[in-house]
Order: C-alpha cells, then structure tokens, then sequence
C-alpha cells in the first residue's frame, strides 16, 4: 500500500493536517512515537480568544484563524468547545494605557469593562479588559482524539527517511507526501532556517465549587467553572530543553498567581499536565513547502546577498511553530496546508515558511548565527 501522505506528528498541527487530508479523500497515516496529545498539546489549557494589538500579520493570521476555527470547532465538535467568552486583562499600566487605541483592530465581538465589572464576575483585576464573547475553551486530548479517529495511526519514532524515485520511505511504509508536524524536534531534516524552539507549558486542572462563568487570560489563563473543574495553564519558561516529568509544585505556583484574581480557598489539585510548545525564529507560523537548504547552498553567490529561484524538498511539507495557540491556528493552517498538497494553491503568507531562508542566509553570512 502506498499512502497519500503521511504526517509525523499527533499533537494539535498533526492531528488537524490528516483530519483535513482524509476529508479530502486522501489515504492518511498519522505517525508519532508515543500517541496522540502525547506531549504539549495534551497538556494544553487550549484557551481560544483573539489577539490583542494593532494590526500585524500575526494578529491579522490569529484573527482570521480565530473565526474560522471557532466556527470549525462548534460545527464539528460541539462536545469539546465550551464558549464560556474570554476577559483578556492587561499585563500591566502601560498596556492599560493601550486598551483604547487596541480596540479599534478587534475583529470579533468584544465588550470593554472596568475592574467593577470584571470583579462582579469572580475575578480581582486593576485595569480596564476586554471581553471576547466567543472566545471560551477547547477539550484539548478530546479534539485531538477526535480529529485522529478513523485514521491509520502508527506508534513508531521515526529516525530517518529515504525517497527512491518518488517515493518516501517511512520505516517501512511507502508515502507520497510527508508533513512534518513534529513540534520542537526537528532532526529528520535541515530546517534551522526555521529557528524552531521549545517553551515549556504547564496547567492544573483543579477542583472548586467557586462560581466562575468565565475564562480569563493575564500572564496565565483560568478557566470558567465546568463541571466543577477549574484549569489553570501558563506556557512561559524558555531554559527548558528536554521534556521533564510534569512536577505538581509548578501547579501550586500557578495557584499562587492565580490567588491575586480569584478565591482560591477550596481548589483542589486533581492533575498537573505539562509539555513543550514550538515556536519559530519570527513567532509567528510556519506552514508549507521546506526549503532544500543544502542545494540551496550549492548557488555560488548565495553568501553575497543574490537571491536565487527556491528549491525545495520534494513533496515535504510542514505545520509547525503554533507555540502557545495551536488550538485557535492549527484548524485554520491544517485547512490551508490542505490546499496547497491537493490542489497545489498557496499558503497564506502571513505563515508560509519561506519568509525565514533569506533572512537567516544574511545572519549566517554575517555570523550572527
């Protein structure tokens, strides 16, 4: 048997990328070396709200994939979106100062309130926020689950790949197509141009009767009340480069901040989840075609700044660099990604992958890198 393509990689980017392929008709093999939401994704406090800020392609890309996937989300697994609406609170003063001036960009529903507002709603903030109505939280282990059903699923660490002639060999399954959704490990091939790195996540899920039907993000989010179940998730430590055991005492610290916003008399810990998200060098996406760097070096002038035709990796693709919302992007990349293997039409750009090659050719050349 010969399959259309093979995604390496089961977290939130893989598992979307082969739910969108099989739609259409593809003969899909998700492959990854412990299961699925096996690591970052299944520890995913999968909070889903717009970006705050100006315009920028990244918060036009998150906008545009905050809709798309919200619909997504509500047509096809009503189960596991809960639109609870998100309070996304400012950091600090100088953010606050900008809570007007940002309001202007939101391209989705939204009510400004004041901190008497906020706390009539169980919460203890100092700034002016902004409330997302359609913004809430996803299952995150449930979607996943469900996006992989009824796909051939191989548990199997791939350390190497080969092609003859047109076709990969993965171990020993014969591929069309390979998309690489492979979160920070990216050895199978050169992709440093990528930049891609891990940043380490934690969340708590915690019992408490406390009266919350509401999410809220600041430097960590809290979700609303269900089921008697309150998470609490944070993705922001950078020194960690290998996976670890997820420690509970990482929970108690979230609680610790999460105590300045909210009662926390009754909570108790059901479960710690942790796990690596990636991010790339510019933190914003990338999705495409990967770019063979080694041919691309064969140019002769390629170090003195002459840009030259793209030659890529025949039939590779990646989904990747989602950090800390796959949820709200992967949908709306996977669809796109989709696309461009069927049809051969092009990516976004905000996310195309190609953006970063040239970029890091002028940091190597000048030995920055």
């Amino acid at each position: 048997m010969i399959y259309d393509t093979v995604v390496i990689g089961a977290g939130i980017a893989g598992c979307s990328i082969a739910y969108f392929l099989k739609k259409r008709d593809q003969k899909v093999l998700l492959i990854d070396k412990i299961g699925v939401a096996s690591g970052g994704s299944g520890a995913a406090g999968a909070f889903l709200s717009p970006k705050i800020g100006v315009s920028s392609p990244l918060k036009d890309l998150t906008d545009d994939a905050f809709n798309f996937t919200i619909d997504f989300y509500k047509k096809n697994f009503p189960q596991y979106y809960h639109q609870t609406g998100v309070i996304r609170v400012p950091k600090n003063e100088l953010d606050a100062s900008k809570t007007s001036k940002y309001s202007k960009f939101h391209n989705a529903k939204y009510e400004e309130l004041t901190p008497a507002q906020v706390s009539s709603l169980g919460f203890n903030v100092k700034y002016n926020s902004t409330l997302f109505f359609d913004g809430g939280t996803c299952d995150a282990r449930e979607i996943c689950m469900e996006l992989a059903k009824d796909i051939d699923f191989l548990c199997f660490d791939v350390k190497d790949i080969t092609k003859t002639d047109d076709i990969w060999m993965v171990g020993d399954k014969k591929v069309k197509n390979i998309v690489l959704a492979t979160g920070f490990e990216n050895s199978l091939f050169d992709m440093r141009y990528m930049g891609i790195k891990g940043t380490w996540g934690n969340r708590a899920d915690f019992s408490s009767q406390l009266k919350l039907d509401v999410s809220l993000h600041e430097s960590l989010s809290i979700s609303a009340n269900m089921g008697g179940v309150i998470k609490l998730g944070a993705t922001h430590e950078l020194e960690v480069k290998e996976p670890k055991p997820c420690d509970d005492s990482k929970s108690y610290e979230l609680l610790k901040n999460a105590s300045n916003m909210i009662d926390i008399s009754d909570f108790k810990l059901i479960k710690t989840y942790c796990g690596m998200r990636s991010g790339s060098r510019d933190f914003s996406p990338v999705v495409g075609k990967v770019i063979d760097a080694g041919k691309m070096f064969e140019y002769p002038y390629i170090f003195d700044g002459r840009k030259y035709p793209t030659i890529y990796h025949d039939n590779l693709y990646i989904l990747n660099g989602l950090g800390a919302r796959g949820f709200v992007l992967a949908p709306y990349l996977a669809n796109e990604l989709t696309n461009l293997i069927v049809e051969q039409k092009p990516i976004d750009k905000r996310a195309n992958a190609d953006r970063l090659f040239w970029n890091w050719v002028r940091k190597l050349n000048r030995g920055f890198l």
